[in-house]
């Protein structure tokens, strides 16, 4: 039996037992055929990133399922591992770059790559070690990395497969671009806010007429890329005009008047620009009428050589001179300001631009119908349900995926050119040769992929696709997905139709979502704001289990949740009261075998309550927990250990504690120890550090709480009677506590308690219960009887089911003393009734007071009479 310190102190202990746990191997887990399969792969973080309150929420949540199902005997595998984040990551690099006095061109690709490998060993383990302060216990053996080897070949593999059937192309679209990041993002990747912005009406002249047609633009500077003026074919306003020409102001360039139902003759003047090459619709509509694509702008927004004299200008700056020389040349109608939504990189807020650009693409339509058809027919199951909105609405509106981005660090695209014939190779190494022409002038594309498209393989990359592991065959598809809401089209949908198409099989069975962690005042967690927690500095001050409990403590699925330090400290105080219930037992058991047995004739009804309280909460927590409502379970858990166990139970056989002749002593010894270790089994997922402490000091059996059985409901420890007996006698107790509390009794004064009742089972009830209930009731002695015989008429009383109990008034109170404290309290009051009437009959306080401040001093008037009223009848009743 090992002593517990007198105070539990998280920062002796908890580095201590995670390397214990480490050290036996009691994370890992290798196939075992016989034990069915639980699995979890980590959304990987970034190797850019420090812990934040998102990830220790995230794999907290992520912890709990594993620890418990590792405990319910299942083969529970969590696998690790970080991104390289290629854009993140080369945007650090950059800016240290920068400091340096150095950019990506002065020292090449390898050189820059070098670099990237470096910063990659130097901080890429950084959040991993962060991510075992707060006890993540990860199969760390199977640690993996976006870009190691075998994540590597998965991509290479994918890429070829889906291009080999027709699912990946290279073409010129409409992307969009981030000037400021110099790549393509993809749609997912840009957040649209309302910004303030101008509708600029602007009138081109029909050539060969007097007339001129009007539209009105959100952007003047991409009108010298127009092709088109569009109109409705059924407008008839502009019939007459389809297929002549307008000259496009600030250009010498004549260009088409066509019609096309994408024109809403409702909106506006019912005429639009046609600008294929900066714009995603106009892209469509120019693709249905053959139009030129004309880009006007450089990569990094800038006009381009096409922008006459605007070239070298900043698209905004352009936008200025452009919006002048056309209010000069009589262009500009008028100008209108306007609020409307503008994509901005979700990375760096620049506001994307769309351009047409030659990029790799995904064909989207194929792939999204089996990932929608997976949650429509149930084989996954997103929790809670009504994410499943957002995730049709996607999948229901997909475009193709434009997968390659103009950056270094990254999965470099498996493609080939021949300088020679212009053949596209697609190969996991460079070939020696053109298939097509024998030309050996091979180069290999420039770009890399999405990081998002190898972030997709996660779930079967990590467990050693594209071979057909052992590892693969037992763990796949994974058990659960947590994640955060905000990624469902980023990583979760594209994880299901990425598993859909190369596994034959969903990735996951099950999705947990949850919200984001908000401080005190709502607000998210932001470096602007100045409002971000460090989890590291919270488990430093208060440990790991009190953070942990904090950030699950009220958290619903799918729902944002708010950190208060206020609640870190109550659950720090949660773990201090199991300590030292745990070193009261230990206290008792001095003397005694921790290992000994009772028989189940040797229980008390107290006993039989708590074994059967423990034994339906341990059914209720299971089903919390397999519907993933672990804020709920754990609420459960954190009441029943802290009031029924702690502030009932224990209170309850002290008396048999303390008195080493009690036969029924051993039965309390026993069922202290028994109950308490089924509370730190069901929170052991939740706070594993000090439960794995006590654990270890109440048996010697086993060698870890972690690989304990989980507690199941046991039929033969369903005491109903024994739990509703119990339930009376606490109810009792409860009443007289708040009748001695409404009467400012202190817990010193005891008093004679009469039970009275005409049910022979009741009293029987009170009978047995008498020694906790004399000690929890404060009672000087307990009088059983079937009727008020010899009880005071002044006696106070409480009901409660089939029994009425009765308290001398004289024995709660001190006569004398009361009478002499409420002669003073009717003294003070009476002088205060005197002063307000005093007032409210001064004529020259009525006349100039104001009417409020009249009617405040009435309401004190009538609140000291009716107080007056109270005492005085109090002193009547104890004269008599």
């Amino acid at each position: 039996m090992k002593e517990l310190e007198k105070v539990y102190d998280p920062n002796q202990v908890e580095e201590r037992l995670y390397q214990k746990w480490v050290d036996n191997g009691y994370f890992h887990a290798e196939v075992e055929k016989d034990k069915e399969p639980f699995t979890i792969v980590m959304p990987p973080p970034n190797i850019t990133g420090q812990l934040h309150m998102g990830h220790a929420l995230d794999n907290t949540l992520q912890d709990i399922l594993t620890r418990y199902k590792r405990m319910q005997g299942y083969n529970a595998l969590w696998v690790p591992g970080v991104d390289h984040a290629s854009i993140a990551t080369e945007v650090k690099i950059v800016e240290q770059m920068l400091k340096e006095g150095i950019t990506k061109e002065d020292i090449g690709r390898e050189g820059f790559l070098e670099r990237a490998w470096e910063w990659k060993e130097q901080y890429g383990g950084r959040i991993i070690s962060q991510l075992k302060k707060i006890g993540s216990s990860c199969d760390w053996e199977r640690e993996r990395f976006t870009m190691d080897e075998g994540c590597s070949e998965a991509v290479q593999e994918v890429f070829i497969r889906l291009y080999n059937k027709g699912y990946i192309y290279r073409g010129s679209r409409i992307i969009n671009w981030c000037p400021v990041c110099g790549t393509s993002i993809s749609d997912a990747e840009v957040e649209h806010a309302e910004k303030e912005g101008n509708f600029w009406h602007l009138r081109y002249p029909v050539v060969g007429s007097d007339e001129f047609i009007q539209l009105a633009t959100t952007r003047p500077e991409t009108m010298l890329g127009d092709t088109a003026v569009a109109v409705n074919p059924e407008d008839e306003r502009y019939k007459h005009l389809i297929g002549k020409t307008v000259k496009l102001p600030l250009t010498d360039r004549e260009i088409p008047i066509i019609a096309d139902s994408y024109v809403d003759q409702e909106f506006g003047t019912g005429v639009v620009k046609i600008t294929p090459a900066h714009d995603p619709n106009d892209f469509e509509v120019g693709q249905r009428h053959n139009l030129p694509q004309i880009c006007v702008m450089n990569d990094d927004g800038t006009m381009n050589a096409l922008a006459g004299k605007y070239t070298g200008m900043d698209r905004y700056d352009a936008r200025r001179e452009m919006v002048k020389d056309l209010e000069a040349e009589g262009i500009l109608v008028k100008v209108e300001p306007h609020t409307h939504n503008v994509g901005t990189h979700d990375r760096c807020k620049a506001v994307i631009e769309p351009m047409i650009k030659a990029q790799w693409f995904v064909k989207m339509e194929e792939l999204a119908k089996p990932a929608l058809e997976a949650v429509r027919n149930g084989d996954m199951n997103l929790v809670p349900k009504r994410f499943e909105k957002t995730y049709f609405n996607w999948l229901e509106n997909i475009r193709d995926w434009c997968i390659s981005r103009q950056l270094w660090w990254g999965h470099r695209i498996p493609a080939y050119y021949c300088e020679e014939c212009g053949e596209i190779i697609i190969s996991k190494e460079m070939p020696h040769s053109c298939l097509k022409c024998q030309g050996t002038k091979l180069v290999q594309d420039e770009d890399t992929l999405d990081t998002w498209f190898s972030s997709a393989l996660w779930p079967f990359s990590t467990l050693g696709w594209p071979e057909k592991t052992e590892e693969l065959e037992h763990f796949y598809p994974t058990s659960v997905l947590v994640t955060g809401y905000d990624i469902i089209f980023f990583w979760v949908i594209r994880m299901v139709f990425s598993g859909l198409e190369q596994m034959g099989e969903i990735p996951f069975k099950d999705v947990l979502f949850h919200g984001l962690v908000r401080d005190a005042e709502g607000r998210k967690m932001s470096k602007s704001l100045g409002n971000g927690i460090d989890p590291l500095e919270v488990i430093e001050k208060y440990g790991a289990d009190a953070l942990r409990l904090t950030l699950v403590t009220g958290n619903a699925p799918g729902n944002d949740m708010r950190f208060y330090y206020e609640r870190v400290e109550a659950n720090r105080n949660f773990g201090n009261k199991l300590w030292n219930a745990a070193r009261f037992i230990l206290m008792n058991f001095e003397g005694e075998d921790i290992n000994l047995t009772v028989k189940e004739e040797e229980f008390t009804a107290a006993d039989r309550w708590i074994l059967s309280k423990v034994n339906t909460l341990a059914k209720e927590v299971t089903e919390n927990m397999d519907k993933y409502d672990l804020g709920i379970a754990v609420q459960k858990l954190y009441d029943f250990a802290w009031e029924e166990f702690c502030d009932w139970y224990i209170e309850m056989v002290k008396p048999r504690l303390y008195n080493k002749e009690d036969v029924s002593r051993k039965a309390a010894l026993w069922t202290l120890k028994t109950v308490m270790i089924s509370i730190l089994k069901m929170l052991h997922p939740y706070i594993p550090f000090i439960t794995e402490e006590i654990f270890m000091s109440l048996q010697d059996q086993e060698d870890t709480i972690m690989l304990s059985s989980w507690p199941t409901f046991k039929k033969e420890w369903d005491y109903k009677e024994d739990e509703e007996e119990i339930e009376l006698l606490k109810g009792a107790v409860r009443n007289i506590r708040n009748l001695r509390s409404e009467m400012n009794v202190p817990p010193s004064r005891k008093a004679k308690v009469y039970v009275v009742s005409e049910d022979t089972k009741t009293l029987d009830i009170f009978e047995r219960g008498k020694v906790f209930f004399s000690v929890l009731g404060f009672a000087s002695e307990v009088i059983i009887q079937k009727d008020t015989t010899g009880i005071d008429s002044d006696a106070v009383s409480v009901v409660v089911p089939h029994a009425t109990l009765y308290i001398p008034f004289a024995e709660l109170v001190d006569i004398e003393k009361e009478l002499e404290r409420l002669t003073k309290e009717k003294q003070k009051l009476e002088a205060e009734v005197e002063r307000v009437d005093k007032k409210l009959s001064n004529e020259g306080f009525v006349a100039k007071a104001p009417a409020k401040l009249i009617e405040e001093e009435k309401a004190k008037r009538q609140k000291y009479q009716d107080m007056l009223q109270v005492v005085v009848e109090r002193l009547n009743h104890l004269k008599k």
